[in-house]
């Protein structure tokens, strides 16, 4: 309970869009572990690495899509509409779509925000969209209620309101923005650092972390500087493993040697690796950890099936109700027009699943041949645009009826 009032009290304080007043106010970016931690380092960690790779190259890989619902219900694709092109084809001069939603979904997952400026043509349509790095983002709200957005880049001071900005929120739920995973999980974050560093100098010691020079009687300064300095640079490292040593004057080397397994290095690593995990809602063995099962399911597919309701669809959502609620105008809102990542994307990889899916579209009507094969990038066929329904199923009653319609 206390943390979440230190929580919501920092949310309240603060305007969350800016990561320097967040850092200051929970004591830096310096994890208990002693490592500095920003985006550079933390993205070093493997685990990191390979969470945000997967989350948003998963999520950029889905084709983002422009619909308009009509009076009848029926949904239709809006290619003719200005934002279809520039949320699916082209999003700005420099970027492709995968590059430019890849880049907005890792600025979610590190900052816990995501930017982009709206750059609007003479009558006033968006016309692209350029990401923004959330470090150097700063954002508050005005006396007059606006929020306002200042950033720095190409040494050029840009500020605009929220008509000029496109902000997607992370996890808080703050108009100012959402927390950031790296001012919040830095303690994890720098343990898993600190791990790692601990790992590099055994290693780096030919797993031999440390020995002790016994002589037998008191040195003298120059015979000290001599044991301290040459002997070290000469036989420290994993280069030098298995380098005689030559000892003279009564001296004995007296090795300090350490197992791994002992001081729980694996475990730990390990363990740093699932808490990481668990910060990003991502299961440990879609990055190649073969841990422990997780609770979604006693088999792979039963936890890739929750990684995609539990992790990936609240960041889906997350995205779609922003570019509604931002990008759309008053007439596109009541002209039905909707913005939806195409999940169908996801069963590319899996044929069996992906043919299910088709059989059951076709066999109860929710979908028409020609829009399958659309789908599979296939050509229309003739009579493919009427919906069929399979009628093997009916009452009892009714059976002689429909085998007379048959003859």
């Amino acid at each position: 309970m206390n943390l979440l009032r230190k929580m919501a009290g920092l949310v309240r304080s603060f305007s969350v869009g800016d990561a320097k007043s967040v850092r200051a106010a929970v004591g830096g970016n310096a994890s208990d572990a002693g490592e500095h931690i920003n985006e550079n380092s933390v993205l070093a960690l493997s685990s990191v690495w390979a969470c945000i790779s997967l989350l948003s190259g998963t999520i950029a890989s889905m084709p983002l899509m422009v619909y308009r619902t009509g009076r009848d219900g029926k949904r239709v694709l809006a290619k003719d509409h200005p934002l279809y092109r520039i949320l699916h084809d082209n999003p700005n001069y420099d970027q492709t779509p995968m590059d430019f939603w890849e880049f907005m979904s890792a600025a979610l997952e590190l900052w816990g925000n995501a930017y982009a400026k709206v750059v609007r043509g003479s009558d006033g349509r968006i016309i692209s969209l350029i990401p923004i790095a959330p470090s150097l983002m700063s954002v508050r709200r005005l006396s007059n209620g606006v929020i306002q957005y200042r950033w720095s880049a190409d040494g050029v001071q840009h500020a605009e309101n929220d008509t000029g900005v496109l902000h997607i929120r992370g996890f808080g739920g703050n108009p100012l923005g959402g927390l950031s995973p790296l001012t919040f999980a830095r303690n994890t974050f720098g343990l898993a650092r600190a791990i790692d560093r601990s790992a590099g100098n055994v290693f780096a010691n030919g797993m031999r972390p440390s020995g002790a020079l016994t002589f037998s009687e008191f040195l003298t300064p120059e015979n000290r500087e001599i044991a301290e300095t040459k002997l070290t640079d000469k036989f420290v490292g994993a280069v030098n493993a298995g380098r005689p040593l030559v000892l003279e004057g009564g001296a004995k080397w007296e090795a300090l040697t350490i197992n791994p397994d002992d001081a729980q290095m694996i475990e730990s690593r390990r363990m740093s690796a699932e808490e990481i995990c668990s910060i990003f809602g991502v299961p440990p063995f879609l990055i190649g950890r073969s841990g422990e099962m997780s609770g979604w399911g006693t088999g792979l597919e039963q936890q890739t099936l929750g990684f995609q309701k539990f992790t990936l669809r609240r960041r889906l959502k997350r995205i779609e109700s922003a570019l509604m609620k931002q990008l759309l105008t008053p007439d596109d809102i009541s002209a039905g027009v909707v913005i939806e990542f195409n999940l169908e994307g996801l069963l590319r990889g899996d044929s069996a699943a992906r043919t299910a899916f088709y059989q059951s579209a076709l066999s109860n009507g929710w979908m028409t041949i020609n829009e399958v094969r659309a789908l599979e990038n296939l050509e229309p066929v003739p009579g493919g645009d009427v919906p069929r329904m399979q009628i093997q199923n009916v009452p009892i009653t009714e059976a002689g009826k429909v085998k007379e319609i048959a003859k």
